[in-house]
Order: C-alpha cells, then structure tokens, then sequence
C-alpha cells in the first residue's frame, strides 16, 4: 500500500487539464480562422469555382416504335446509321463562330459548305429552310448518311472538329413495302422546339431537346405512343469539363409499336392506279376548252365498309418521307412546297376540297323523301329544266322520260333533282324564306355528315362546306365590300360580284338547283364521301374512319386494341335505305358506271355505284366514281380529270380486281385476291416482343415483274 499522500497529486492533474484546454483552444481558433479564411477573406473565389462545378446531362434518345400495316409489314420503323451532329453551343465558343470547322467538315463529308452552314443555323421567321428548328442546345444533324471512312476521319482529328461527333444513331426509315409510299398518312419527324418542351414540360408527357415529334400524318397522332421516353445520364463535372462523378441514370424505354388497319399491298395496288389514271387522263382532249386534260391532283380511299376502317388511303402527287429523315435539304424542301410540285405534302384525302357533283344525289335522294316524294313517284326526265328563263340541261342533254327516284339515280339525271328542289325552294319561301323553312336538302346534307371532320385519326382534316342559308348570309357580309366597290362592271367576274352586292345573302332558286347536283359552292372531301358511301353499305351507321388498330408496348405484353367508333346514323329507313342500295347497284349493271364494270361478277360480288361530273369555275371538270361491296368502298377523285367513269373508273375497277382476285374476264381466283375480306385478326406477337409480318413474296414477285415489263426491261422472277 503507498504511503504517498492524496493531496500530492492534485497539481499534477490540474497542469494536465489546463494543457488539454489550451490545446482544444487552439485547434478551435485555428479552424476558426480557417473558416474566416475560406468563406470571408476568399469566399467570392471559391464561390465562383463551385459555380463552375454542374450537373451536365447526357440524353439517350429512345427508340421510336414502328408503324405496321395489317399484317404486321413495317411501313415506319429504324436503321442504323452515322450521324454526324454539331454541337452549336461548342461552335459558337470559337473565334469565328465555328465557320472554318464546318468548311472542313463539308470536305470531308463531300457537302458545299453552304449547305452544312445552313443545316445548324437555327429557324426563325425570317431564315428559310434548311435550319434548325429545334433547341440550340441539342445536337444538330448534318448528315445521316456519313459513310464508315468519313465518320473515322472525324473521330480520329477530333481537334480539327471542335464541337462535331460522328456516333451510329438509329433514325426514322419508310422502308415503302411493294413500292407504297403511304407518305401523306405516315407523316413526318422533326425536332421539337423550345416552345414545346415549355408547353409540355407540366404535361404527363414531357419533352426532352433531344425529341423528334411527328409534325403530320400517323407520325403526329399516335406520337406519344411512339416516341417512348430517352434516358438521361446526369454526370458532375467542373468548369473545366471534368468528370466528378455519376450522381443519377435513367434508361430509355423504347416507344410502342402501332398497329394499323393499312394493307401494303392494296396501298401499292391504289397508288399506282391512281397515277395510271392521271397520266391517262392526260392523254385525253377536253371538249369544252379545246386542251388536254391537266389531272393535276388525285386522291382514292379503300374502307372496309362495316367498320370505317381504312385499308388504303392515296394522294398524289405524293412524296418519299425519307426525304425528311436526318434534316431536309433546300432543294428538296422547295420542291414539297413549291407551287409546281402543287403542294405534295397536302393529303387530298382529307383535304383535298370540291363540289362533289352527281355522287352527291344520294343526299338529294334522301331529300327528297324528306320531302314527301316516295320512290314510287314519277317524275319528268327531261333534257332541261327552265326557270326563268334560266336554262339549266341535263348531262348531254338527255332525255328519259317519266321515271322514279331509283332510275333517276342509275342515270343521273340532273333534271329530276331540278325540279325537286325548286319545288321545296318556293314552299320554304324562296328569295323571302319562311321563319320555319324546312330546307331539307341543306339539312340532310348535314345530317349525312357534312360541313365538318367525319373524326379520322390523321391531323388536318378539312371540314368541307354545305352552302346553306346561314352560310350564304356569312359569306355576304365578309365580301359584301368588296363586291360593292365595282361601279362599272366589266368582266363576267365583275357582273357576277355586283349581283352579289345587291342579293349576295338570298338564296336563289338557282342556288338551289345547282346545290341538288352537288354544283355550286358545296364542297366536299373523299373520305366524307367514302363515310358516307360506307354508311349506305353497312346499313346506315357513320363510322370515324380510323387507321390505327393497336398499339402495343415494346415487350408484347400490353396490346391495346383501337375499337371503331360511330358519329351517326343515317337520317333514312331501312325500306329507303334498301332502295337506294338497290338503284346504286342499278348503276353498276345498267346505269352511268355499267361500262366499266361489264364482266363483273355481279351475283357473287354484288357491286355498287355513282358517277360524278363535278364542274368547276375557270377549271376543266372533276372527277367522282363513288362504289361500294358488302366488305369494301372506294372511292376516287381526280381533279380537272374529266368524268367520273371516264377517268376514275378503271383504277377503281383494277383496285376491286386485286381486292378480290377477279382477272379482265371477270372470273374470280381466290389464289390472286390480296384480300377477299377484311383482315380481323392482329399480327402475331412473339413471346421476344417482336411482331410477326406476313409478307406476300407471290405478290412482291409479280409486281417486280410488271414494274421490268413497263419499263421494258422484263426480267426473269420467282413463280
């Protein structure tokens, strides 16, 4: 045991823990000073050092879902190719905004220098295409086409191009099975712009910079579904562009695939028809102004008849929506949108406007049973009708005597419908209507579906327009200034502008005639006209004509089936609808359209139609050829082509033909028939996810075949 006393170590201790205090002292007031250093005495410096450092996002940009026709053939879908792209944002860094790389890039991409300096310029009211009309900040395509060799060159001299990449990107293809471009229903891409990504960025759908959108056609309607979402890698890096690190990742999804009710084969078979028939007409003389034809502009439309569906859809003139793929060139661009292309990238389909002449008088029909008229009534087929002294003649000036309403349709004759409609004219008052008028051709005409969007699911339908009473008081007040400018009138254009002024808002009795026949001002497109043609096959029902019919996620697990909707009915009974069937059927075997379906096989394949003449003023006349089975209706339109039978009637002919395997005999071989009913089921979908296509080699084969011999180089192919 130590005798040491307790109180002998007191000192020591306190010395011990007055050392420790000193020390913790100054370690606080050391790193106390340290603190004053760094954020007092150099605070701005190393504020403006971690303002340099930033979170820098790398986009992957998604795959975009393909489009398939019915029987799952790829009609839109990706490759694989070298883009080359300039970061402008880099360029614009550099002494000269960049001009000496892109002149150096031109020569290695075998580009003018011109043209690459226009690509990555940015779009703005004044700068014509090409430009970019994306985000500044996104990378800017100057060619998808760069070949192995040039994309190396770039690669390897990376200091020669600041600001350029050279990387494999997949992009949009329209690979055009059997030659069917489909371009006005497909559509095309293009960047989006800073003002959608503003307007989207609260939506469920936000844009990214790096985004294309579709800007017309299927592209544009089913876009969200297609477009999937990008992935995002976000990296911290320094003012000096070093990484510091990965801080989050996001993978890209790749976008759905749409499913359409299109077939390729039909659309190949209705491109080509339609273009035989314009060259044709071109071929022939126009008796009223002593020249050629111009057939200037076309459209035809396939729908299954029970469900509005579209098999096939054409316009010409048409494009290559390639065109488009990886930024559109000047020359390029000015050929879609110059005058002497006569605008190609419009879809005469759904926007192509015109009086529909005597396909119209199906509408007239039902008026006039409106009206009180039956189809036992008969009435005066004479070669002219006289109000007024106005003479208004029946086509050519034929005569057929005492008819009904169903011979008078199998014929066309003008006459009829005349006198009908002056009649209702006069007890709805005429120039002086009565506050109750029944107007029933205007009224019906509206009640079939016209004067606004029949609802198909491609963007920029056109409305038409039915020239009724409300309608011509609008028209009057917009012009009525104008019109009333001309004191001394000189030109027909001018007399008819004065009269105008002076009664520009009544309805005439010439109005009213002239509208029964589908002249005037009426105006409509081909698919309201097929709607309506459709309508009459199915017994009544107004279907939206619809092109999508699924989409279906990536992996081909979620399939969401698009189910045909209906806008209407009919306004006609059944008994009426049964007659007017039946005299449209009597056009086709005796009737205005006999001639060009002779052979047909009529009790197998009952057909149906209408023939249209449409006169235009200062124009040469339109053609409509209006038809319809129980599976499909056609209808085609070629303007300042001529008359209905004359000039569209053998390109919808041939289309039946293909349809249902009838050959120039009128015997039927179901063996050659691309589709001898509707197509119900969907492609199907593999357990990977992919959709299977069923091409038609026999068919690929035969067209090859007749694409050599109409080029006179027929070649030897596959039976």
């Amino acid at each position: 045991m130590s005798n040491i006393p307790e109180t002998g170590r007191t000192p020591r201790v306190t010395i011990r823990l007055v050392a420790i205090q000193i020390l913790v002292f100054s370690l606080l007031l050391t790193l106390g000073g340290r603190l004053w250093y760094l954020q007092v005495r150099n605070g701005a410096e190393y504020q403006e050092e971690a303002a340099g450092n930033h979170v820098q996002q790398v986009v992957q940009p998604a795959v975009r879902g393909s489009i398939l026709d019915a029987r799952g053939v790829p009609i839109a879908d990706n490759e694989t190719r070298l883009v080359v792209t300039a970061n402008r944002t880099e360029l614009m860094k550099q002494p000269d905004d960049g001009a000496v790389v892109l002149e150096r890039l031109a020569e290695v991409l075998r580009m003018k220098p011109d043209e690459v300096k226009m690509r990555v310029r940015l779009c703005d009211a004044e700068t014509p295409q090409p430009c970019w009309n994306g985000s500044p900040y996104q990378p800017i395509p100057v060619t998808d086409e760069a070949s192995a060799q040039q994309a190396m060159q770039i690669r390897e001299r990376a200091e020669d191009f600041p600001g350029i990449s050279a990387e494999p990107t997949a992009v949009r293809r329209y690979p055009a099975p059997y030659g069917s471009h489909t371009s006005q229903v497909l559509g095309y891409l293009s960047p989006v712009t800073d003002e959608e990504i503003e307007e989207a960025k609260d939506s469920d759908s936000p844009f990214l910079s790096s985004d294309q959108i579709g800007r017309s056609g299927l592209e544009r309607s089913y876009n969200k579904a297609l477009r999937g979402d990008a992935g995002v890698d976000r990296y911290e890096v320094d003012k000096l562009g070093r990484v510091m690190g990965r801080t989050q990742s996001e993978q890209a999804e790749p976008g759905s695939s749409l499913v359409t009710s299109m077939d390729s084969r039909v659309q190949a078979v209705a491109e080509k028809e339609l273009k035989k028939a314009m060259e044709e007409a071109r071929k022939q003389n126009d008796r009223n102004t002593g020249r050629n034809y111009e057939a200037d502009a076309g459209a035809v439309v396939v729908l299954e008849s029970k469900t509005g569906r579209v098999v096939s859809m054409a316009s010409n003139p048409e494009y290559d929506p390639n065109d488009w793929v990886g930024g559109i060139d000047a020359k390029d661009y000015q050929r879609l949108t110059g005058k002497e292309s006569n605008y190609p990238l419009i879809n005469r389909a759904i926007q192509g406007q015109a009086a529909p002449g005597s396909i119209f008088k199906v509408i007239s029909t039902a008026a006039s049973l409106k009206a009180g008229h039956s189809f036992n009534d008969r009435f005066d087929c004479s070669s002219s009708y006289n109000i007024g002294g106005q003479v208004f003649k029946n086509f050519e000036s034929e005569s057929h005597g005492a008819i009904n309403l169903g011979r008078a349709l199998e014929v066309s004759c003008d006459t009829v419908f005349y006198r009908i409609a002056h009649e209702q004219w006069k007890k709805d008052g005429g120039m002086t209507p009565n506050k109750k008028a029944n107007d029933w051709f205007y009224e019906m005409a509206h009640e079939f579906g016209l004067g606004k969007e029949t609802g198909i699911d491609v963007p920029n339908e056109v409305p038409g327009r039915v020239p009724d009473r409300q309608w011509k008081k609008d028209y009057w007040k917009a012009n009525k200034d104008s019109w009333c400018k001309i004191k001394d009138p000189k030109t027909y254009a001018d007399k008819i502008a004065k009269e105008n002024c002076v009664s520009g808002m009544k309805m005439r009795a010439g109005d009213s005639v002239n509208y029964s026949i589908g002249q005037g001002d009426t105006l409509v497109t081909p698919i309201q006209m097929a709607t309506i043609y459709a309508a009459i096959s199915n017994g009544g029902t107004l279907y939206d004509p619809s092109l999508g019919k699924a989409v279906v996620n990536p992996e081909g697990t979620e399939v969401e089936e698009i189910k045909p909707k209906s806008h209407g009915k009919l306004p006609v009974s059944k008994a009426e609808l049964k007659e007017i069937d039946k005299a449209l059927a009597g056009v086709a075997t005796r009737g205005t359209a006999a001639w060009r379906f002779e052979g047909w096989p009529q009790k197998k394949i009952p057909m149906h139609a209408k023939t249209g003449t449409a006169e235009v003023a200062g124009k040469q006349t339109t053609s409509w050829f209006a038809t319809y089975t129980e599976d499909y209706t056609v209808v085609m339109t070629i303007s300042q082509g001529g008359t209905g039978s004359g000039a569209s009637g053998p390109a919808v002919r041939n289309i039946y033909n293909a349809l249902y395997g009838v050959d120039a005999k009128g015997k039927q071989n179901p063996a050659n028939a691309l589709l001898p009913e509707p197509e119900k089921a969907l492609p199907k979908i593999d357990r990977d996810g992919q959709i299977q296509a069923r091409k038609d080699e026999k068919f690929a084969a035969r067209e090859k075949k007749r694409a050599a011999e109409a080029s006179g180089k027929a070649e030897e192919t596959v039976e």
